[in-house]
């Protein structure tokens, strides 16, 4: 049996009854989302944008990756490339899938899709009306080196920088 419990404008939240592969039957409460994207975006000096955004849910302002939710049907890479352009006023040459993470499988079903961008070049900011953020570029050392400081704490971020850095160390 499902039962949506509340159906919202990022999430839907649902209750869940099934089967577990060891036989018991428990009821969960699933969040279901669209899923996102999320961009290393990497310039010629190998320099990475980051973004300090306003999360409420994180109790104020955070250090990540432009990133956003993919609209329905829409591809990850062109997610990814919107997501980039909006934020950060970047427009990327290259796109490179890096892989995805599954963000808190315990009760969510979402995906973040994560992407390296190169060949980068300028374009209109176009931020939406919940979005506060600034936009600044670091070295990927430095921005590697603020996972380790715990000044980047959001798993994207600390997902896809590592992702690229390894990335990069092979090709």
């Amino acid at each position: 049996m499902k039962r949506q419990v509340y159906p919202g404008r990022i999430v839907d939240l649902w209750l869940e009854e099934v089967e577990l592969p060891n036989g018991h039957r428990v009821s969960l409460e699933v969040i279901h989302h669209p899923g996102a994207s999320a961009v290393v975006a990497l310039d010629d000096e190998r320099q990475v944008t980051l973004v300090r955004q306003f999360r409420h849910a994180a109790g104020g302002f955070i250090v990540e990756l432009p990133a956003g939710k993919l609209d329905r049907g829409e591809p990850p890479a062109q997610c990814a490339a919107r997501e980039l352009r909006e934020e950060t006023g970047l427009v990327a040459g290259e796109l490179i899938e890096l892989g995805s993470i599954v963000t808190t499988p315990g009760f969510c079903d979402e995906r973040i899709y994560l992407f390296l961008a190169r060949q980068l070049s300028e374009a209109a900011q176009e931020l939406g009306t919940d979005e506060v953020l600034t936009v600044f570029r670091v070295p990927l050392a430095r921005a590697l080196e603020m996972i380790r400081s715990g000044e980047i704490e959001d798993a994207k971020s600390i997902a896809g920088l590592h992702l690229a850095a390894a990335y990069l160390s092979f090709h």
